[in-house]
C-alpha cells in the first residue's frame, strides 16, 4: 500500500496529506483501542495482576501503532529514517508528558518489583539503544564547515537481534512472575485497561446512538471470540492507519516543509503513535488504577525499546536503521527520562510519583521540544539528518 499524495497544487498537497495524517492517527487510536479491549478482556479471564497486564499485555497493545509504523517504514527501500525518531520520541512522551500528567492527577505508587527490577532494566536497555545506534555499526561523527556537529550511525542487525533477545527475556519473566502471583482479589485484573474512549463517549451523554451500542459492546466482551475478533481487527486498523502516518507525514516533511524526517517523526508521529498510551493511563490514573497507569508507561517503553527497535532494525537487514545526531540527542533524553521516574520513585518516602514529580516531567517536555525546533530553526548546533548541506537550507528551501 502507498498513500503518498503529491498534487501540482501546493495548497491541495497540504489538506490531502493533514487528512489522510489525521485519519491514521484515527484508525491507529481507535484500532489500540480494539486491540487492548481484546486483548485485556482474555488476561482478565486468566486473571492476571493489574501490573502484569499493564506491562506486558497493555504495553504491547498500546505500542502496536510504533510497531506497524517500524514495520511500514523499515520494509521500505529507502525507509528506517522514521523508525529511530518515532522510539525515541514515543518514549520521551509516555514518561515526559504521559507519566507527568497522570503523576499531577493522581500520585502513582510503585511495587517493589518496579522499583528494583522493571525500572533499572528501563534505564538499562535506554542506555543500550544509544550506544547500539552510536558505537557498534558504521558511523561518521565530525563537524561541518559551519561547526554544526552530525552523526551518520547505522544500527543493524546484529543489533534488533540483540534487542529481541533481551525482550523475549523481559516478557518470559514477566510471564513467570504472573504465574506465581496468588490469584485471590485480582477479578478485576484487566477492568481498569480498557481506554477511556468508550467510557468518556458513554458518560458525557452526547451520542445517543453509543450509549445504545455502548451495552451491547459490553455484554458481547464477556465472550472469548469476541474478544478475539476485536483484537484481531483492531490490529488490522493499526496497520493501515500506520501506513497512512507514515506515508503523509513523509511528503509533509520531505516535500512540503523540507525538514529531516527524524524531526516529524519525533514530533507529530511520536505523538500520534502515543495517543493510545496518553488515553491508557490518564485514564487509570482517574480512576486510581496505578498498576496500569505506571505499568502501561515503563512496559511500553521497553516495548518500544527492544521490540519494535529490534523488529526494525531486522526489517532493514544489511542496510540498518539510520542513526542521526538528532537520536543521539534524543537518547541521551530518553535515558534521563528513565532515570527520573527512578529518582523521584525511590527517593520519596511513600515510593510514588507526586505531583513535584509530575511537574518536573512536564517541564523537561516543554524544554526538550523547545530545544528541537530551535535547533532546527535556529541554534545549528548539530544536524538532525547528517547531512553537510542541510544547514544551508532553511523551511523554504532557499
Amino acid at each position: 500500500m502507498n498513500f503518498k499524495v503529491i498534487l501540482e497544487n501546493v495548497g491541495a498537497t497540504w489538506v490531502v496529506n493533514i487528512i489522510l495524517l489525521i485519519i491514521g492517527f484515527v484508525l491507529l487510536v481507535k484500532g489500540a483501542d480494539f486491540f487492548v479491549d481484546g486483548a485485556a478482556g482474555i488476561a482478565k479471564k486468566l486473571k492476571i495482576s493489574t501490573f502484569i497486564i499493564g506491562v506486558t499485555i497493555v504495553a504491547v497493545g498500546t505500542s502496536a501503532p510504533e510497531l506497524a509504523v517500524t514495520i511500514v517504514d523499515a520494509l521500505k527501500p529507502d525507509g528506517g529514517a522514521v523508525i529511530v525518531g518515532n522510539i525515541i520520541g514515543s518514549n520521551a512522551l509516555n514518561i515526559l508528558l504521559i507519566l507527568g500528567i497522570s503523576a499531577l492527577i493522581c500520585k502513582l505508587p510503585s511495587e517493589k518489583t518496579t522499583r528494583m527490577i522493571d525500572m533499572p532494566f528501563l534505564i538499562f536497555v535506554s542506555v543500550l539503544f544509544l550506544v547500539l545506534g552510536v558505537f557498534v555499526g558504521p558511523y561518521e561523527f565530525n563537524r561541518t564547515a559551519d561547526g554544526a556537529l552530525y552523526l551518520n550511525g547505522t544500527m543493524n542487525w546484529v543489533c534488533g537481534l540483540i534487542l529481541i533477545v533481551l525482550y523475549i527475556a523481559f516478557m518470559a519473566y514477566n510471564i513467570v512472575l504472573a504465574t506465581r502471583q496468588s490469584k485471590a482479589g485480582l477479578e478485576q485484573a484487566a477492568a481498569a485497561s480498557v481506554t477511556a474512549g468508550n467510557e468518556a463517549v458513554i458518560a458525557d451523554g452526547e451520542l445517543k446512538w453509543y450509549q445504545k451500542f455502548g451495552p451491547w459492546y459490553e455484554k458481547m466482551q464477556e465472550r472469548t471470540w469476541f474478544l478475539a475478533v476485536i483484537a484481531v481487527f483492531g490490529l488490522g486498523m493499526v496497520v493501515i492507519g500506520a501506513q497512512l502516518v507514515v506515508d503523509s507525514a513523509t511528503v509533509v516533511a520531505e516535500n512540503l516543509l523540507h525538514i529531516p524526517t527524524e524531526i516529524v517523526a519525533m514530533t507529530v508521529v511520536a505523538f500520534g503513535t502515543s495517543l493510545p498510551e496518553l488515553i491508557t493511563s490518564v485514564s487509570a490514573a482517574k480512576k486510581g488504577d496505578v498498576g496500569i497507569a505506571t505499568g502501561n508507561i515503563i512496559g511500553s517503553n521497553i516495548a518500544n525499546i527492544l521490540l519494535i527497535g529490534g523488529v526494525g532494525a531486522l526489517c532493514t537487514g544489511n542496510r540498518g536503521i539510520p542513526f542521526t545526531m538528532e537520536g543521539m540527542v534524543g537518547g541521551i533524553v530518553s535515558v534521563v527520562a528513565a532515570m527520573l521516574i527512578f529518582g523521584f520513585t525511590v527517593g520519596s518516602k511513600s515510593k510514588s510519583l507526586g505531583k513535584v514529580a509530575g511537574a518536573v516531567m512536564l517541564t523537561c517536555f516543554v524544554v526538550y521540544y523547545g530545544f528541537i525546533f530551535l535547533n532546527q530553526y535556529a541554534l545549528h548546533l548539530y544536524l538532525p539528518s547528517g547531512a553537510a548541506e542541510f544547514i544551508t537550507q532553511s523551511v523554504f528551501n532557499v
